[in-house]
């Protein structure tokens, strides 16, 4: 694979030079691979045919990338560090020293359990209630074709520093696959780690950044509420259970609002609710399930103990016995100053400064944030909008799409950014 283009160098401070953008051929491959992808979307911890895509393609590019031990996602390094290869066995996972280490980019694999609502679209999910309606296959494509850049530049003995791909399973399943990754070895000898994820908010050809918070810590809550039930003409001899299940939805999230800071941004918020069969008969056994959302770490490690505390005290009013399973999913992605100054400066160095904006947080999850808690990282929102479309294509629903052009910018993203992290 050339590297050669129109572009082929951008000068940099001190003299450097940075290898510049994509070969058309492999512009097009990348496309390809994306929309394979997107025809196979596969759920979290079932990415086999994924991984296998992935895992065939960089063996094609003379690499040695490791299947996790679950059997998906895949683990790569590029480059050597001490004559050996960094990462082959797993440990602690808790990173390099801070400071020191290689450059990690990570990419989740999976799929969301929805039908793909996209017509006349010749590349739309061929799986029944299934579909890459979140990214993932625009975050894998961006990684592989970084690796294949890269891979390139080492034959060349041009790549300066050793980096480690990860492509992760299981992102959309909490606690999220990121934990499982780290106990396989992701992060043995990573000093920083950089993704990017869709937004579909923000034109192609342009990422957001955003120093500290940039996601919310996101948790599921499964209640069961019982009672005997009885009649509706006499509800006084029984647990009214609609009218308890209602005021669970209503009144907890009010009543936990005031129990916590509100610059926390803690929100609850239902997605299901199960109830009765008959309108004449007052049910005994009701259901509710939603989300848990905090943008402040602090209150998010508390919050099982409010929000749980909270559904006690309103079902007992109402003479309701309530089951609680609280899930803890992910904390906030909390981006490290120095990390997203790294993606800014190889943003600007790619595409000048007006490629860059500032994001707000997201009340979003993202498994992302386990890495985090280990070594310094950064998230970036790569636009995939085309530009001047009003329609907003929104993250998790059927008809979700991208400019890919976005992959084109991804990779050269994460491409300067090896380069610059190893100028560091």
């Amino acid at each position: 694979m050339s590297l050669e283009s129109e572009e082929s160098e951008v000068d940099l401070v001190g003299g450097a030079v940075l290898p510049g953008t994509l070969p058309e051929a492999l512009r097009a491959e990348l496309v390809a691979f994306r929309r394979d992808l997107h025809m196979h979307p596969e759920l979290g911890n079932q990415e086999f045919r994924t991984t296998a895509a992935i895992k065939e393609r960089l063996e094609r590019a003379g690499l040695a990338p490791r299947v996790l031990s679950g059997g998906t996602g895949v683990i790569c390094d590029i480059g050597v560090m001490d004559g050996t290869p960094v990462g082959t066995g797993p440990d602690t996972g808790t990173g390099a020293a801070p400071g020191t280490g290689i450059l990690a980019l990570r990419a989740d694999i999976d799929g969301l359990p929805i039908p793909d609502m996209k017509s006349e679209c010749p590349y739309r999910s061929t799986v029944p209630d299934r579909a890459h309606a979140c990214g993932h296959d625009v975050h894998t494509t961006v990684v592989l074709g970084t690796g294949l850049v890269l891979a390139e530049l080492h034959r060349q003995g041009r790549l300066p520093r050793p980096v480690r791909l990860i492509f992760q399973p299981a992102e959309e399943v909490l606690p999220g696959g990121a934990a499982d990754a780290i106990l396989d070895g992701a992060l043995d000898g990573v000093g920083r780690i950089v993704a990017v994820h869709c937004d579909p908010r923000v034109d192609a050809g342009r990422v957001g950044l955003r120093e500290g918070p940039i996601t919310s810590a996101c948790d599921r809550l499964e209640i069961a509420l019982d009672g005997p039930g009885g009649h509706t003409a006499r509800p006084h001899l029984t647990t009214d259970l609609v009218t308890a299940v209602a005021r669970v939805v209503t009144d907890v999230p009010a009543l936990v609002g005031r129990r916590v800071d509100s610059r926390s941004g803690l929100a609850i918020t239902w997605g299901r609710v199960e109830s009765g069969h008959a309108p004449n008969v007052i049910p005994q056994h009701a259901e509710l399930s939603g989300t848990v959302r905090c943008l402040d770490l602090e209150t998010w490690r508390l919050a099982p103990d409010t929000v749980v505390a909270a559904i006690d005290e309103v079902a007992n009013l109402h003479r309701a016995k309530s089951e609680i399973t609280y899930v803890r999913g992910v904390p906030p992605v909390v981006n490290e100053a120095g990390v997203t100054e790294l993606l800014r400066d190889a943003m600007i160095a790619r595409r000048g400064a007006e490629s860059v904006e500032n994001t707000e947080q997201s009340l979003g999850g993202e498994d992302f944030s386990w890495y985090l808690e280990h070594v310094p990282g950064a998230m970036a929102r790569l636009g995939v909008r085309p530009p001047g479309e009003r329609t907003i294509r929104d993250l998790h629903q059927g008809d979700f799409d991208v400019d890919e052009h976005a992959i084109t910018v991804g990779v050269e993203l994460f491409t300067a950014a090896a380069f610059l992290d190893a100028l560091r």
